[in-house]
């Protein structure tokens, strides 16, 4: 966040790069900068004549406060603080019989990939929720969630456009009437990225990759398959959005190359944390998360046994990925594929 003493010590140019939005205030209040783009923002007061401050109304302290103030509305609503996140760390709570969870900090770091396991109903999607909500002890869990060795402060738990997490569910279902650029540039446009028109090509490339069946920059997002509109969201979370911490609830019901999803978001420096059943997902990650009673019974290592068994996996899931493509397109299966 901004404060009066920093803001007053920027250059214009430089604040009007850094926070493009000043130039609609400072017009709205009848303040023209041309020409001193490298004057210091108190500098370039102290050379108004007190008849033009007079005659404009223009008070150059309450300005500056109302700019400041101005800024960090903005900047938490187009979520463009700051979120990078090397860790967080969750401390144990109780589970659903009133047990202390069996850890004592259990540290995430960015990069890693951390699968949460458990029978349907077991507390997966809580733990999701907790980490969402970086609980402080206020949750029906009782964890607690720290970013960076620090509890989570009140900017980040509780404000709608600086959010340190992104979660991506199990039903993605649009309703707007837009097409699939449209949607990606509005999204752009909110982040005032420079680049839109590069990075929404990225995102519907990458989109593709991921999805069973491609589509265009043109098609309608309301006619998206569900495994399409998963590929789109996982894109474009990875390359246009802030959220440095990705929760992905039920991944392997997307119908989507879950293996290119993950790479893409870690590729991204995003922490990843994944509620699954399946076992690709599970062994692709770094650590897994046992849930029991909703509670955290136990926090495992992929071993490299695991590693080995997942390469067998990995070919018995292309032959099933084959199998379905064959399907999708009318064609015939047949016994000979299957060796």
């Amino acid at each position: 966040m901004i404060d009066k003493k920093i803001l007053e010590m920027e250059e214009i140019g430089v604040l009007l790069e850094k926070y493009p939005f000043v130039e609609d205030f400072l017009k709205n209040n009848l303040i023209d900068v041309s020409g001193h783009r490298n004057s210091k923002l108190k500098t370039f007061f102290e050379t108004l004549s007190e008849d033009h401050l007079e005659e404009r109304a223009i008070d150059p302290d309450e300005l500056t406060e109302g700019m400041v103030s101005y800024i960090n509305q903005m900047v938490e609503f187009l979520g463009l603080e700051d979120n990078s996140i090397d860790k967080i760390t969750i401390f144990p709570g109780k589970n659903k019989l009133g047990e202390i969870e069996n850890f004592e900090a259990f540290d995430i770091s960015k990069g890693e990939i951390i699968c949460i396991v458990g029978p349907t109903g077991s507390g997966k999607s809580r733990l999701l929720a907790d980490i969402e909500w970086t609980a402080q002890g206020d949750t029906p869990t009782k964890r607690t969630v720290h970013v960076n060795g620090r509890p989570a402060d009140k900017a980040n738990r509780f404000s709608s456009g600086n959010r340190l997490v992104a979660q991506l569910s199990q039903n993605m279902n649009f309703v707007m009437d837009l097409t699939v650029f449209e949607f990606l540039q509005l999204h752009a446009q909110s982040r005032m990225v420079e680049n839109e028109e590069e990075v929404i090509e990225k995102i519907i490339a990458k989109s593709n990759e991921l999805a069973g069946e491609k589509f265009s920059p043109d098609t309608p997002i309301t006619s998206l398959s569900g495994g399409q509109s998963r590929a789109l969201m996982i894109a474009d979370t990875a390359i246009l959005s802030t959220s440095p911490i990705i929760l992905i609830d039920e991944i392997e019901n997307a119908g989507i190359d879950r293996k290119k999803a993950l790479e893409l978001l870690v590729g991204e420096e995003k922490i990843v944390l994944m509620a699954t059943h399946d076992p690709i997902l599970a062994l692709m990650g770094d650590k897994r998360i046992v849930i029991k009673n909703g509670g955290i019974s136990k926090i495992m290592n992929v071993t490299q046994e695991e590693k080995s068994i997942l390469s067998r996996l990995e070919e018995m899931d292309k032959v099933m990925q084959g199998m379905r493509q064959k399907l999708r397109y009318g064609e015939t299966i047949s016994l000979d594929k299957l060796d």
